[in-house]
């Protein structure tokens, strides 16, 4: 694991400049929703706070330092973000979406879009020969995500967005599981950077939020008429709260990853694991391509577990310091089970054909103490 470490500086004032009227070095929450004009159309800057307001904007900036960009786009959920992605494309276009995908932007491609004349094929993206054997003529967008949810693979950014681009194929990256500190697309030559600021950016499993990055200018003006036009923006609150979650984001970071090699390490060798996915672990089929697009492997473990049904149920009700609960990334630390929860949206037939069944676990690793979290993870499988 290896945080630049310039981006712990980054982080603290990515966004931030002291308030020039009071001095006041966190940015105000300027909670209003109209702003007043010295004639009709002549404003500071600000008219009404769908299209912009001074602590979004301020959060925008941050946005675009954590990834590198040139722009950042704040939204009022990660699906909101993706949604906005979306709407770029016109009907009849052709979407390549990894097969393992969070369930909730699966079910935004099936259940919603795909009724507009879009199409979604879902591809195993480890092996790059997929992609260019399911890039048609009118593939429009290739969406990325890694490491993928739950089952942790990772794909090539670089070999896959080079394939696209050959293609005029914009790329997408779902950042969300690594997070800037540990991985940046858009330097592998990725278009579109999307997270769901709910998890790792926000951190404190207390805000809902997205976030878009991208350098294009023609992209930038795409989705940003989308976010003003479809209006699925964080209020003023909540982007104070994201702001103040980007300043600690690296060293959480940093946190997160040595708790999960820790876990990661510890089930490997517990007789009661049957396998472990981890891209940190040597052990994993794509360590190597992890060890070179990634700085660190952030705080996501997924096992399965040896057992029934029953055995599962019985060992996430006995832990003590994971809670069961949906979502990820915060500093306390979560088990979900993917089958039942998360991606419970996934058509069976497809949850099987990945592996995403009933033995599957999946731990978000917090802050806490690593001796703790492995005690608590002992206690359960013995019991």
């Amino acid at each position: 694991m290896s945080i630049r470490p310039s981006d712990f500086t980054k982080v603290v004032h990515a966004g931030v400049e002291p308030d020039p009227r009071t001095g006041a070095i966190m940015t105000p929450i300027f909670q209003t929703s109209t702003y007043v004009q010295e004639a009709p159309n002549q404003h500071k800057g600000w008219d009404y706070s769908r299209a912009g307001n001074p602590t979004r904007d301020a959060l925008e900036e941050a946005f675009a330092a954590l990834e590198g960009a040139k722009y950042g786009l704040a939204f009022s959920s990660g699906l909101a973000a993706e949604q906005a992605i979306i709407q770029i494309l016109n009907p009849g276009d052709h979407v390549l979406v990894c097969d393992d995908v969070y369930g909730g932007t699966g079910r935004l491609f099936r259940r919603l879009f795909a009724k507009y004349n879009l199409t979604f094929e879902f591809i195993d993206m480890t092996a790059v020969k997929n992609v260019e054997a399911a890039i048609k003529p009118n593939t429009r967008l290739v969406w990325i995500e890694t490491p993928t949810n739950p089952l942790l693979k990772v794909i090539d950014i670089a070999a896959v967005t080079k394939l696209a681009h050959q293609a005029s194929a914009l790329v997408v990256v779902d950042n969300t599981f690594a997070s800037p500190i540990f991985q940046s697309p858009l330097e592998m030559g990725a278009d579109i950077v999307v997270h769901s600021t709910t998890k790792y950016i926000g951190g404190h499993s207390d805000i809902i939020g997205g976030a878009v990055m991208m350098n294009d200018d023609k992209l930038y003006e795409q989705i940003k008429f989308v976010q003003f036009a479809g209006g699925a923006v964080p209020g003023p609150f909540e982007s104070f709260l994201l702001l103040r979650s980007v300043k600690t984001l690296a060293v959480r970071m940093e946190k997160h990853d040595a708790n999960a090699l820790t876990v990661a390490r510890y089930l490997a060798e517990h007789s009661r694991v049957k396998e472990v996915f981890f891209p940190g672990l040597p052990s994993h089929p794509q360590h190597a391509l992890a060890k070179k697009q990634m700085r660190g492997f952030a705080g996501m473990v997924s096992f399965n577990l040896k057992g029934n049904y029953d055995e599962v149920v019985s060992f996430l009700q006995k832990l003590k310091v994971f809670s069961l609960a949906e979502s990820l990334g915060g500093v306390e630390s979560l088990v979900n089970h993917p089958e039942k929860m998360t991606h419970a949206s996934v058509p069976e037939e497809m949850r099987k054909q990945l592996g995403i069944g009933p033995n599957l676990i999946r731990l978000s690793c917090g802050i806490e103490s690593a001796d703790d979290l492995i005690k608590d993870l002992d206690q359960a499988l013995k019991s």
